[in-house]
């Protein structure tokens, strides 16, 4: 594929496309005995995500990559979850980012994460934060460390009837 990477706001109508690229996500993560991070039933599926994805493609921080017209990437920026300890200063946060599975390897998340940190630029921020698993062999975290990321608290998700989710946030400033 020759078509350029873009980046276009998000819209109501993008849910199904989160949904797609999560259930590409676990799939993939899944087939690679990797269920720790996303489960490994499909957010589709799950009326839970299906409400979290409405809602993050209603609620004006969604971004998606595209190669031509084809959704590769998502990525939602807002507020910091509860879950993980507050900044001590105005920041934003990245709440989702995921990829199409197919397209690895085309630098589609560090182009999501510039365009992050652009978003927080513009907004006179000089913080860009994001959680993620931190089980299995931490590799997501160090991928995080390789787009600019330094590790700061740790957490742990408590779901009842599963296994608690170890959580890393890592923080990034911005010149």
């Amino acid at each position: 594929m020759t078509d350029t990477l873009t980046v276009r706001p998000g819209e109501p109508a993008d849910a199904p496309t989160i949904l797609r690229l999560l259930d590409g996500a676990t799939a993939w993560l899944v087939a690679r005995g990797r269920s720790g991070q996303w489960g490994t039933e499909p957010a589709s599926a799950d009326p839970r995500r299906i409400a979290q994805a409405q809602e993050w493609a209603t609620g004006g921080g969604l971004w998606l990559a595209m190669l031509g017209d084809q959704p590769v990437g998502a990525l939602v920026v807002g507020a910091a979850t509860e879950y993980v300890p507050a900044a001590t200063e105005p920041e934003l946060y990245v709440n989702l980012l995921v990829t199409d599975r197919a397209y690895a390897g085309r630098a589609i998340g560090g182009r999501l994460l510039a365009h992050a940190a652009e978003l927080a630029r513009e907004r006179g921020l000089g913080l860009l934060r994001v959680d993620c698993y931190a089980g299995a062999d931490g590799a997501l975290v160090r991928w995080y460390e390789r787009q600019g990321f330094t590790r700061t608290d740790t957490f742990t998700v408590r779901r009842p009837g599963r296994e608690p989710w170890p959580g890393q946030v890592l923080a990034r400033r911005l010149p």
